[in-house]
Order: structure tokens, then C-alpha cells, then sequence
């Protein structure tokens, strides 16, 4: 991962495009993803790279502009004359080009991501700015490797090879001459040669391969596509490393384990509903991992207790300062907060999130924790949020029964 200290002594701010207009699939930038909104996704990805200084989102819309703002993005109101289908993306990123500079002086790169790109990452975000500047280029796009056989049309209007010679021994793919396909993800710019061209191509071009699907969004399709890739494969940004560094999950009950609802009788007693599915997670956690867990809950309800008896977990409940009840079992498991995992839903777990190696939350988490997790899981609370939590440790640092 690249440290400021080891970028260009100019600063780097990310601009997002997201116009309100959307025809192809309406609302696209409000769409979900893996529990989160493509601009949503968008924005933590630009917040994510170390590179960054800022990120800024241009929109005519005041629904994305609340939903940017929530992930934790700047505004910029986009006039309407450029923010119809004729106007081309350069005009909104010129447009935005002196307000950041009036934030950030030494402004010396600017980042463009495309909300239709679910899948970027910070990681990829600092690997196509450090291109640019390792190559002395003026700009720099992500690309992945295409070992594709292409074909055109000759005269005639019949098919000739493009990349290859048709007329002789078919080649192996890997025996092609590298090409690389650009996949619309992230561009960046020197932000002083963008200016004066007006063109995201402003002078020698840096390439940088990345690691991702190749998925645009253009299409109710390639949403769906999104949606059932994100169950899988997605961490939405979480380094790997980290995850491999977890030795103890700690969990909030309700909105966690719970959907948040509560049903109360006439004499006061509460009931709440939750998710075998998540149970099994945890068990499959307990028996693949040395993963320690634990709940711990402000709330005083009988039910917690049994629930974590259920699942075979140490509880505490009726805490009211998480934090330092942590402190102790910590020091009682001779563990470092660094190495927890901490998932909540409600703003009293957010010094624990912030104290914790790792924090996650459901996809319906308060706004406020929405902002704060590092990962926020694709599903709600009590409804498959903590299976695939369990499912993705597992799948880290997992080790085989026997």
C-alpha cells in the first residue's frame, strides 16, 4: 500500500461524475451493490487509497449528493447545461477542476472513477496514480490484459485478422503480443496538462493492469451480474492481510444477530427473530478458525443470553461502556485491539469501531456507522449479514478440520 509520504509531494484529489439523468437502468447511481450504492461504492474506494487527499462527487441530483455525502464525499453542484447526455465527462471534470483547487493549491493529479466500476479499489487506485508517476507520464488509465483474438473486416467486407495472421498456424493465446483493454474504471490525470488540454488523454499515457471484473453497468443485466459477484467475491475494500490478522470477532446483538425489530406481549416481554444461516456461520467460524468470539450488548433482555448460549458464545451484556469492557476481556484473551474484528449497527458501538483493527456493520446500519465501517456487509442485520462475514474469515484464514 502506498504512504502519502511516498507519492508526488502534490496533492491528488478523486472526482466521481453522477448525474441524476440516468435512461439506461434510472436511479443508476443509487442502485445497491453488495449492500452498498454504486456512488456509496464508488466514494469508499476513493477514500480507501492512500494517495488521496480528498474525494469529490459532481451531481445535479440532491438524493446522490445526500447518499455521496453520507460515504463521506465533498460536493459539488453540477450546473445543468452539463449534466445532460450530450454533455461529455471532461466539461463536468473541468468544471470541478478550480473548486478543488481551491481546497487543495498544490493540487498536482486528479483521479476520475466511474460509478458503473462496482469492484475498484483503493489499492487500484494508488497502483494507477503511482504508474503515472513511476512513467513520468501525463496521465495514466487501469486496463486489464485482453488475450483476445480480434478480427475486422477487409474491403469486402469479410473477416481478416486483426491481432493475429488468419492465413497461417493458429497461435496459442499466451503467444499473442501483450494488449491490454481498457476497462473504464479509473483515469488520472496531471491535473495542470488536463487543463490545458481539456482531454483525459493530455500527453504520454501510463498503463495499469488491475485485478478486477471486467463489468461496466450499462444494463439491469450487468446490475444483477453486480449483485450476485458481490455475494462471493466482494470485500468491499478490505485488504486481505487484515482479514488474515483477525483473532477475535465481537459482535453488538440486536441489528447484528438481530433484524433490529422486537415483538413485546402485553407483560412487557420481548421476543426477537434471527437467522439460522448466521448461526451456522459462526459454528463453521468456531470449527475452522482459532477465532475467539464474543457479544457484547447494552441491552438487559434475557434474550441475549440465551441466543449466546444457543450459539455456544460468551456474551456480556448490559454494558453501557463498551469500550472498557473490551479493554479487559482483551487483556484477559492476551490480544490487541488491533487484532479484533468489531461489527455494530448503532452509534453506541462506534468507539469500539473506531478502536478496533477492523470494523464492519450491516448493509442497514445507522448512517453514521455506515460512514465509520470498514466493511459494510452485503446483507442486514440478522438476515445473513454475519454468514457472510464468517464465510469470508473462513475463507482467509481457514484452516482444514482433522
Amino acid at each position: 500500500m502506498i504512504s502519502r509520504s511516498n507519492m508526488s509531494s502534490a496533492q491528488s484529489a478523486t472526482v466521481i461524475l453522477a448525474r441524476g439523468g440516468s435512461k439506461g437502468v434510472p436511479h443508476k447511481n443509487l442502485r445497491v451493490v453488495g449492500g452498498v450504492s454504486l456512488i456509496g461504492r464508488a466514494v469508499r474506494a476513493g477514500l480507501q487509497a492512500q494517495s488521496q487527499a480528498a474525494v469529490y462527487v459532481s451531481t445535479d441530483d440532491r438524493a446522490i449528493a445526500d447518499e455521496a455525502r453520507l460515504h463521506g464525499a465533498r460536493i459539488i453542484d453540477r450546473p445543468a447545461d452539463l449534466s445532460g447526455d450530450g454533455a461529455s465527462s471532461e466539461a463536468g471534470w473541468l468544471h470541478a477542476l478550480p473548486l478543488i483547487r481551491a481546497d487543495f493549491p498544490e493540487l498536482g493529479q486528479l483521479v476520475f472513477l466511474q460509478c458503473t466500476s462496482p469492484f475498484i479499489k483503493g489499492s487500484d487506485i494508488d497502483a494507477c496514480v503511482q504508474a503515472m508517476l513511476e512513467a513520468g507520464a501525463a496521465c495514466a488509465l487501469s486496463v486489464v490484459e485482453d488475450h483476445s483474438f480480434l478480427w475486422g473486416l477487409d474491403a469486402q467486407g469479410r473477416g481478416i485478422g486483426q491481432n493475429h495472421d488468419h492465413t497461417k498456424q493458429r497461435k496459442r493465446r499466451q503467444d499473442l503480443p501483450p494488449q491490454y483493454r481498457e476497462n473504464g474504471a479509473i483515469y488520472c490525470v496531471d491535473a495542470a496538462a488536463f487543463e490545458a488540454t481539456g482531454q483525459r488523454f493530455c500527453g504520454t499515457v501510463a498503463l495499469c493492469p488491475v485485478d478486477q471484473p471486467a463489468l461496466e453497468i450499462d444494463s439491469l443485466a450487468d446490475l444483477d451480474l453486480a449483485s450476485v459477484m458481490a455475494q462471493s467475491i466482494d470485500q468491499n475494500g478490505v485488504d486481505p492481510a487484515a482479514l488474515k490478522n483477525i483473532r477475535a470477532l465481537v459482535m453488538d446483538f440486536d441489528g447484528v444477530h438481530t433484524d433490529n425489530m422486537v415483538l413485546t406481549d402485553q407483560d412487557g416481554r420481548e421476543t426477537v427473530r434471527t437467522s439460522r444461516g448466521d448461526g451456522m456461520g459462526l459454528a463453521e467460524l468456531a470449527w475452522h478458525t482459532d477465532i475467539k468470539r464474543l457479544i457484547v450488548s447494552k441491552e438487559r433482555n434475557p434474550v441475549v443470553l440465551a441466543r449466546a448460549a444457543k450459539l455456544g458464545i460468551e456474551v456480556q451484556s448490559a454494558i453501557d461502556d463498551k469500550v472498557a469492557a473490551l479493554d479487559l476481556w482483551l487483556m484477559e484473551q492476551g490480544l490487541e485491539w488491533s487484532q479484533m474484528l468489531y461489527i455494530g449497527n448503532d452509534i453506541n458501538d462506534a468507539a469500539a469501531m473506531r478502536k478496533a483493527g477492523l470494523s464492519a456493520c450491516p448493509s442497514d446500519a445507522h448512517g453514521d456507522i455506515l460512514r465509520l465501517a470498514q466493511w459494510i456487509l452485503p446483507q442486514p442485520g440478522g438476515r445473513g449479514a454475519l454468514r457472510h462475514l464468517c464465510d469470508t474469515l473462513v475463507a482467509a484464514q481457514g484452516r482444514n478440520p482433522g
